[in-house]
């Protein structure tokens, strides 16, 4: 798909500024995470693998992490995860990271962790039902999947003006609930909840949110453009700005009260959360 973040993840290492649409996304993730862990008593999860289409990698797990969760961060390029640790460390928050290079084997021990979870990334899995073969062997008590919408307008305008990165680097039947569900059921996994998320106010497409928002909603957005400092979940977690999640929660109309038929077309991802039966 015609989406930066394969070709330049390596830059929001250098500037974490990630946009409205991003940081909205982040904390959208954060209600279901939060959710999960409470409703499961969740003490530790693994993030498996932890690349996915967002911004900075490697972060999603990190509010958990603050949140007293003991985190495990798995990539498969050595120099992504050094630098995903490094950020962590930038920012005090302790986690364990390992470099899986093959995730047809998971190194860890039978039910070693109470949850694992991975956003937009499985399509990345060479051979998705060993994966998770091996993710229902290492997981205890739950395991969510997020994946993107595909019935979504944005996923359906990117998929068919970057197919040739679909083609060579995704695939794109690993995301496809037909294939995975059957494969956890198989392992013993009841799926339990799904649902649309991540539905604000713009489509799902490869621009800056500010620019598009621009069009529509110019008063609210000026306001944000005259700020100069970067919008990231980061300064959340740090208390830099505990009034970013009020900015950006703003937009969560349609996430709040659109119907479901309208979120099938409009909603950037869909979760899926399973419990070992």
């Amino acid at each position: 798909m015609a989406i930066p973040i394969l070709k330049f993840w390596q830059k929001y290492f250098n500037d974490s500024d990630e946009g409205l649409g991003s940081t909205y996304e982040r904390f959208i993730i954060n209600e279901v995470l939060f959710k999960a862990v409470f409703h499961y008593r969740i003490k530790s999860v693994l993030e498996t693998p932890s690349f996915g289409f967002t911004g900075l990698s490697g972060i999603n797990s990190m509010g958990l992490a603050l949140s007293g969760i003991d985190v495990t961060i798995t990539d498969s390029d050595k120099t992504r995860l050094n630098l995903i640790k490094q950020t962590w460390e930038n920012f005090n928050v302790k986690a364990l990271f390992d470099n899986v290079n093959n995730y047809n084997k998971l190194p860890y021990d039978n039910k070693s962790f109470d949850m694992s979870w991975n956003f937009s990334a499985l399509w990345f899995v060479p051979d998705l039902h060993l994966f998770l073969n091996e993710l229902s062997r290492v997981t205890k008590k739950i395991i969510l999947i997020i994946v993107p919408n595909r019935s979504g307008l944005g996923y359906l305008h990117q998929k068919y003006t970057g197919h040739d990165d679909l083609k060579k680097i995704l695939n794109e039947e690993n995301i496809k609930p037909k294939n995975f569900i059957p494969i956890l059921e198989s392992n013993g996994w009841k799926l339990m909840h799904d649902a649309l998320i991540d539905c604000p106010l713009w489509p799902d497409i490869g621009m800056s949110k500010e620019e598009l928002l621009n069009l529509y909603f110019s008063p609210f957005i000026k306001t944000i453009k005259k700020n100069k400092n970067p919008i990231t979940i980061l300064d959340y977690y740090s208390d830099k700005d505990k009034n970013i999640k009020d900015k950006v929660m703003k937009f969560d109309y349609f996430e709040r009260y659109a119907p479901e038929i309208f979120k099938r077309i409009w909603a950037h991802h869909h979760y899926y959360l399973f419990l070992n039966r």
